[in-house]
């Protein structure tokens, strides 16, 4: 077993990650390109404020010497820790899964029939040095290394994540997943996810997340790509459930090509502070787009999320459903965009926002931008704000109920829409976890 550690980021800290991965020199290349934005870009100028000391943040750490697809070659401790959040119990319901611990993926796996039919599922790692063709022509490209300052730094450090690809005429009968855990205090992780779903093509992804509680921040900071092409269709589906010392701010993009479909569904409970607005640019004729999420927001708690659908193609469609719930002073607050271009003619979008204050503490704001181009095409938009409804409570305690089930059944009713679009195992665990948060 080797150990490294990196705290602190410098160029030549950059090129230690880098060697100790034996990369391609492309992949250095654009590392140091990245930094060098990183330097120069500013913290974001919305939402809360973060204040982190980047010199004191654990950049890489690693415990595993290389990736393995077998729980008995994984060390016992790790194993253990695992296995108590569920992970190895969900592995069953899959047909690949992947773990990332700290700064590695240290377990990968995937059915033997889905290699048969060309799939590429491993880490990003991997897929950057065996398939350099496909890497090459996605990789930063979706999602510029000068986007924001965190994508910046992701490209300097990107450590772990994802590589799929599925190949033209390919429908997976099971999701994929990745796991990512951080457990060590000031830990950064930047994962790296690119998803290629090729032409007549289907797959569904899913992501989990969880950490320890600290006194000290944690960061993640991940940048996810995916293409769709044509016909095609991806879902990607995440509960974060991070610590609340954690800050949590990625960047999420999806680019779909003509009769592509990309769906978003996107939970967040944990952390201490959430920046993440999935994105859909809807490029191809007939292209749709749909981010549906929730955001619970506690004490201490800012849940600034949203969606962001650009259409560029003509008879285009998306939709945005955002549940927001505040309780115990947090702040869930919902950032959007939705931009319809002169070239989308006759193209739709709708946005719905509906949020639950549950005290006098809490705080909740809608924050949208919408832009329509063109006189052919149409957009809705509508919010509400509420606490729940007294005679809401007092018909399901007169049912028998005491006023905490009760408010319990109601705020599960108020995210149905976003728990009926998960497999029946993960909906089971959304349930635990918010009655646990809640």
């Amino acid at each position: 077993m080797i150990s490294v550690e990196i705290v602190g980021l410098d160029q030549e800290k950059i090129k230690e990650i880098s060697n100790h991965k034996q990369e391609d020199s492309w992949v250095l290349d654009y590392r140091m390109k990245s930094y060098a934005f990183f330097q120069k870009l500013e913290m974001p100028s919305f939402g809360p404020k973060i204040h982190l000391d980047f010199s004191n943040i654990i950049y890489y750490k690693t415990q595993e010497d290389s990736m393995k697809n077998d729980w008995n070659q994984i060390s016992c401790s790790i194993r253990d820790e695992l296995a108590s959040v569920g992970v190895l119990e969900s592995e069953k319901h899959l047909d690949g899964m992947g773990v990332q611990y700290e700064s590695e993926v240290i377990y990968h796996n995937m059915l033997e029939e889905l290699e048969k039919k060309q799939v590429i599922f491993t880490s990003i790692e991997e897929g950057l040095k065996k398939y350099p063709e496909i890497a090459k022509k996605y990789f930063g490209k979706i999602v510029s290394n000068s986007e924001n300052k965190f994508a910046a730094l992701n490209g300097s450090v990107f450590s772990g994540g994802s590589f799929i690809y599925i190949p033209p005429h390919t429908t997976l009968d099971r999701p994929l997943q990745s796991y990512f855990r951080i457990n060590s205090r000031k830990m950064g992780q930047f994962e790296r996810t690119l998803i290629i779903v090729d032409h007549d093509s289907s797959l569904h992804y899913i992501e989990g997340c969880t950490a320890p509680n600290y006194s000290e921040s944690s960061l993640h900071a991940a940048v996810v790509e995916i293409y769709v092409g044509k016909n095609s269709k991806c879902r990607y589906s995440t509960v974060q459930n991070w610590a609340t010392n954690v800050h949590n701010l990625v960047t999420k993009r999806a680019v779909v090509d003509t009769n592509g479909t990309m769906e978003w569904i996107d939970g967040n409970i944990g952390s201490l502070t959430t920046m993440k607005y999935p994105c859909c640019v809807l490029k191809g004729d007939n292209a749709s787009g749909t981010c549906i999420t929730i955001s619970v927001a506690s004490k201490n708690q800012e849940q600034d999320t949203g969606a962001r659908m650009i259409h560029l193609g003509k008879h285009t469609k998306s939709t945005i459903i955002s549940k927001s719930i505040a309780r115990n002073g947090g702040n869930a607050t919902y950032r959007g965009k939705v931009d319809i271009k002169e070239s989308a003619s006759d193209s739709s979008a709708m946005v719905k926002c509906d949020t639950l204050i549950l005290d006098e503490w809490s705080k909740s704001d809608t924050i949208p931008v919408n832009i329509c181009r063109n006189h052919t095409s149409n957009m809705e938009h509508e919010a509400t704000v509420s606490k729940i409804s007294g005679e809401k409570l007092f018909y399901l305690m007169s049912r028998g109920l005491d006023q905490e089930k009760a408010t319990e059944l109601i705020l599960l009713g108020f995210i149905e829409k976003f728990r009926e679009e998960l497999p029946v195992e993960y909906a089971v665990e959304l349930n635990q976890l918010l009655k646990k948060n809640l």
